[in-house]
């Protein structure tokens, strides 16, 4: 039996970008909504490409009740093809209001303002459903690490945008949670 080269599986799979519907682009960044009941192996190839990352995932294939938002990074040069980044999922029906389940950027991308943006990305969404939302939990090591961070340059960008004398803790929470 031979193994398929990187090429031959080029030749024989036509799919240059995540399926489901693009919901964002701006520059070289793309965003895909993809829901895990219609491409479910997709998804599930997701999660198991993540389990090679982070330790703590443990699910695989009960992929269905979720949304996957896939990022993209297309090149500057007007090919249509790009190289996937990371993704996060998130429940359809989450009775906690939670707006993500899982987050994953591939190594070669950290540190780079990617999961930063995938997580505003998540509060976005949370938004324009007219829902507060909040990362399920437990959070791992990495997970609050990053939360918090994003959370301390929000905070940090809001002050510096807002008049000093016109701040308050209800007004700066309503911007963040339409609540």
């Amino acid at each position: 039996m031979r193994l398929l080269t990187n090429f031959d599986c080029q030749a024989v799979c036509q799919m240059t970008f995540p399926p489901g519907n693009e919901i964002y682009r701006h520059g070289n960044i793309a965003v895909f909504e993809v829901d895990g009941n219609n491409d479910k192996i997709y998804c599930q190839n997701l999660c198991l490409l993540s389990r090679l990352f982070l330790l703590h995932k443990t699910l695989y294939y009960d992929v269905e009740p979720f949304m996957f938002y896939v990022m993209i990074l297309r090149p500057q040069s007007a090919s249509v093809e790009g190289d996937f980044v990371g993704y996060f999922s998130k429940e359809k029906n989450s009775g906690h209001n939670y707006n993500l389940s899982c987050i994953m950027v591939l190594p070669v991308f950290q540190r780079r303002g990617f999961g930063r943006f995938l997580i505003e990305l998540s509060y976005a969404l949370s938004r324009r459903e007219g829902k507060t939302g909040s990362p399920e939990k437990p959070l791992t090591e990495h997970g609050r690490a990053a939360y918090m961070a994003y959370w301390k340059s929000s905070v940090i960008r809001r002050l510096s945008l807002a008049d000093s004398k016109s701040i308050t803790i209800k007004g700066t929470t309503r911007f963040y949670c339409q609540c």
